[in-house]
């Protein structure tokens, strides 16, 4: 079996990644800051929304391709995987633009956290079950 659904969520999450690459250098640019954030604060959200995805989808893809390894249903994985890229989608749109609370941030890192739970649990289902 080979893990395509994985496979695409990791393309899609990839794909994100390097948007998130692209904000980063387009406000150390514009802000003339090669190392650090020198208090910009557009520079500093920028740096965390980079930062924060790459906490996060590192372990989603390992519990999503285990998961799929372990036999769980194609659709459960692909609400898991879309539900996941748009949590990432709406935290980072939503802490972009503002440094307080969104509704972009605050739903997406709640998806996130519930996605993660949910695989992690799928998971062990599989392996005990």
């Amino acid at each position: 079996m080979s893990p395509t659904i994985t496979a695409l969520y990791g393309g899609l999450l990839g794909l994100l990644y390097i948007a998130l690459c692209f904000q980063v250098v387009s406000h150390r640019r514009r802000a003339k800051v090669g190392l650090g954030t020198a208090s910009d604060t557009a520079l500093e959200r920028a740096v965390r929304v980079h930062g924060n995805f790459a906490e996060y989808a590192p372990l989603f893809l390992v519990l999503l391709l285990a998961a799929e390894l372990n036999g769980a249903p194609a659709a459960l994985l692909h609400v898991f995987g879309a539900l996941f890229f748009l949590a990432r989608v709406g935290h980072a749109v939503g802490l972009a633009r503002s440094s307080g609370t969104s509704f972009g941030r605050f739903y997406g890192t709640l998806f996130t956290w519930i996605v993660i739970l949910a695989v992690a649990v799928t998971n062990i289902w599989l392996a005990l079950g």
